[in-house]
């Protein structure tokens, strides 16, 4: 049992991504260890729905492993084992008498708006050159709800300050222009002065979040950043880019905006991924009807 040919499937016929490719690799050998050293099979043709059965048991007793997280192994073992029959060295697959697990929804974790102003309080950030980045990064985050990687690959040309508006490049490659308003137009203005004085970029279309060093930030430098300062504000159990990107449609939709304009926004490809902040809307509804009903 092993997963090298399909790994050069991948690569080379699917053309997935390297992140996707090393997630698949993790699944399936992670599989292939349980099976050969939990159930003691040891060879392909040998493995049972059964089998799949008890590994995602073992799974789900593992309290590290969300529903969620199940399912997305679940889906690599099953991409593995399509494979597997297209090329011929199984008839029979294992997996179409599995069901995944009921994912229970959960409402997405977003800040009160009382605490995204505390956020934004000119003393939590530095005045140097990471400082002015930070509040830049968060600001810009909230501002516009765009996705992590979205915000990376942000070049100074994708700024448009006469307009008001900032383009970003979202899933698929598919590409957007977001609003922004006056406030954000003078930190942008501020943050590129500082910008041009300390890194001293080499062209004029230069990255806009970079480190001290003048390279691009990666992912889990943004990450420990909007945990820093989001640790000093709220206590949501989670505390990352997307909460914000959560929180962003959350308060656009409570103070009533359209849900097709937060659909475009955001960039979601269905209506139905957006209408899922609705239920954080009907839970501040029912809260209010509580406090101010006399029979509630």
């Amino acid at each position: 049992m092993n997963v090298e040919d399909f790994i050069i499937y991948l690569k080379t016929e699917r053309r997935v991504s390297e992140h996707t490719v090393l997630a698949y690799q993790k699944d399936i050998e992670h599989f292939f260890d349980f099976m050969q050293h939990d159930l003691n099979v040891q060879t392909l043709e040998a493995i049972t729905s059964d089998d799949v059965r008890t590994w995602i048991v073992s799974l789900i007793e593992d309290d590290k492993n969300s529903t969620r997280t199940v399912n997305r192994k679940l889906s690599s073992l099953k991409a593995y084992f399509r494979y597997q029959l297209k090329i011929g060295r199984l008839t029979n697959n294992p997996m179409n008498e599995v069901l995944a697990p009921k994912i229970s929804k959960r409402l997405p974790v977003y800040v009160e708006q009382k605490d995204m102003e505390h956020l934004f309080s000119p003393e939590l950030f530095e005045d140097t050159f990471e400082g002015k980045r930070d509040q830049m990064i968060l600001e810009l985050f909230y501002a516009t709800g765009i996705r992590l990687s979205e915000l990376l690959n942000l070049k100074r040309e994708d700024v448009n300050m006469s307009q008001l508006t900032v383009k970003v490049l979202g899933k698929r490659n598919k590409e957007r222009i977001i609003p922004f308003g006056e406030h954000l137009c003078e930190l942008f203005t501020n943050y590129f002065d500082i910008y041009q004085k300390i890194i001293h970029p080499d062209s004029k279309n230069y990255c806009i979040f970079v480190a001290a060093n003048g390279k691009q930030l990666y992912p889990k430098a943004v990450y420990r950043i909007v945990r820093k300062y989001l640790d000093m504000v709220t206590t949501v159990d989670k505390r990352s880019p997307h909460v914000i990107r959560h929180t962003f449609a959350t308060h656009l939709l409570n103070n009533g905006a359209d849900l097709n304009a937060i659909k475009a926004i955001l960039g979601h490809s269905s209506l139905a991924a957006t209408q899922v902040y609705t239920h954080n809307s009907m839970e501040q509804l029912k809260s209010i009807y509580k406090q101010a009903h006399p029979r509630a």
